[in-house]
C-alpha cells in the first residue's frame, strides 16, 4: 500500500509540474495577461511584447527613452509611461544579460530559437515577414501571448 501511495503522489507531482510548464512563456518565466494600458499603447504600433522577453533592466531603459524608441518618437503621457513601466518591472525578471541595444531580436533565447538552424535567413526579408520583430507573421497567436512552436506558420 505504501508503494502505491508513493507512486500516486509521484504521478500527481509530475502532473502539477507539467501544468506549470504549460504556463511557461517564450524566453522563460510565466505568461501573464497584458495590462490593458500596455495592450492599448504598445499595440497601436507593434505587437505588445511580453514582459519576459527582456530583463527588467532592459525594460527600464526602453521605457525611459520612448522619445527615441528605435528610430521613432513613442512618447506617452507621464501617467501612462509610469503605469506601463511599473507593470513591466513587476512582471519581468532580471534573468540573463541585457541584449545589445535592448532588442528582443538580439536576446540569447531569441537567437537560439530563431537562428539559421530553425529559420532560414531569407524568411526575414519576405514581404509577408519583413523583420524578426514581426512575431505575428509566423506565430499565429502571438497577440494572445501564444508563441508555442507547434502553432507556427511561416508565410511565403
Amino acid at each position: 500500500m505504501k508503494r502505491f501511495t508513493t507512486l500516486t503522489l509521484g504521478l500527481a507531482m509530475m502532473g502539477i509540474s507539467s501544468l506549470a510548464v504549460a504556463e511557461e512563456g517564450e524566453g522563460g518565466g510565466r505568461r501573464v495577461a497584458l495590462s490593458p494600458k500596455v495592450a492599448q499603447e504598445c499595440s497601436s504600433c507593434h505587437i505588445a511584447f511580453r514582459p519576459n522577453f527582456l530583463p527588467t533592466s532592459s525594460w527600464k531603459k526602453v521605457m525611459s527613452s520612448l522619445d527615441k524608441h528605435y528610430g521613432t518618437d513613442a512618447s506617452l503621457a507621464d501617467a501612462d509611461q509610469k503605469a506601463i513601466t511599473q507593470w513591466l518591472v513587476a512582471n519581468s525578471q532580471e534573468i540573463g544579460e541585457a541584449p545589445p541595444d535592448n532588442r528582443i531580436t538580439k536576446a540569447f533565447w531569441f537567437t537560439r530559437k530563431h537562428g539559421t538552424n530553425h529559420v532560414k535567413a531569407d524568411v526575414w526579408s519576405r514581404n509577408s515577414v519583413k523583420s524578426p520583430s514581426n512575431c505575428q507573421a509566423c506565430h499565429v497567436n502571438a497577440a494572445n501571448g501564444d508563441f508555442n512552436e507547434h502553432n507556427i506558420r511561416i508565410p511565403r
